[in-house]
């Protein structure tokens, strides 16, 4: 089932008589009606966003017309959607709103990255294998990040592009440890690292951020600490002597011919500036730090390079 959530795809869809008269509150509540009913019934139902230009476009693709039904279920079921589907839970829409739109932005991206990824790497049996190493690469890059930065909930953010002005991938996921476990972050960890894979296999270029926790109190295990022997996160939010909070740190590394090496703490700070230059907000307080050491990509013994 597609659902117009927002209420501009909402306004947008509706001049192709989708909804009848209903406005967009009684068409959210009559969908959770409709959802609640399936629900009850024993029925798995997945959601999708239904996006307006998104729709339009692939109505265009496959010369649907927009005011049919068959074209919204088409939509709806369409098996090209990245991951596994979003199976409704009997949540309150209300709740499960954020959540779905958060998946569709996810999933978006994922695609996105996807498609560059499967671009570079090709798809014959030796790009199959590439493929497999760097994802296998992307996922002990991912592991060694969670480890340094340390208890807490912190922040990746990801932004590369192909080495001949390729389009720009972003990505960003939550990291959040407690007792030295990992909770999953589900999509965004799946769009994370198949976008970092995608900036890997094409040699892109691009920049990697861990933002620590600005709530982590810096007590963590004895001896815990990141990769190489280096601190982790973690001690970025120790109280210091005077009983002030520590700036909560930020450390980086730079993507450049698919390769990561880590930032200095000057590189990292001018990443967050031209970040803000580009209209993200410059995190207050923080302390750019130099990134941790992280795994390397394997040698020819193991497949080569991401394109070897």
């Amino acid at each position: 089932m597609a659902l117009a959530v927002g209420a501009g795809d909402f306004a947008d869809l509706a001049r192709y008589g989708l909804f009848g008269e209903l406005g967009h509150r009684d068409y959210l509540r009559r969908t959770e009606e409709q959802l609640t009913a399936l629900y009850r019934q024993g029925l798995e139902v997945h959601l999708r966003v239904l996006e307006a230009h998104d729709f339009e476009d692939y109505c265009e693709a496959l010369g649907l017309d927009p005011r049919a039904p068959a074209a919204r279920v088409a939509y709806a079921g369409d098996p090209e959607l990245a991951g596994e589907p979003f199976v409704y839970a009997g949540e309150r829409l209300a709740e499960l709103a954020p959540v779905l739109l958060d998946d569709h932005r996810a999933r978006v991206r994922m695609s996105v990255a996807c498609a560059a990824l499967l671009d570079a790497v090709g798809d014959d049996p030796a790009g199959q294998r590439r493929m497999a190493a760097v994802m296998r690469y992307v996922t002990s890059v991912y592991l060694a990040l969670v480890d340094g930065a340390g208890e807490g909930c912190h922040l990746l953010t990801l932004r590369c592009h192909g080495p001949e002005d390729g389009e720009e991938l972003t990505s960003a996921v939550d990291v959040c440890v407690e007792g030295g476990q990992l909770y999953p972050a589900g999509r965004d960890t799946e769009a994370f690292c198949v976008t970092l894979a995608a900036g890997v296999a094409c040699g892109g270029a691009g920049a990697l951020l861990l933002h620590g926790d600005p709530s982590a109190d810096g007590q963590g295990s004895p001896g815990q600490g990141g990769p190489g022997g280096g601190s982790s996160t973690g001690d970025a939010a120790e109280p210091k002597a005077d009983g002030a909070r520590a700036r909560p740190p930020v450390r980086g590394w730079a993507l450049a011919d698919g390769r990561l090496r880590p930032m200095t703490a000057h590189e990292v700070f001018d990443v967050l500036a031209d970040d803000a230059a580009r209209g993200l907000p410059f995190p207050p307080g923080v302390d750019p730090r130099p990134g941790f050491p992280l795994p390397g990509f394997p040698g020819p013994r193991d497949g080569g390079g991401p394109l070897g």
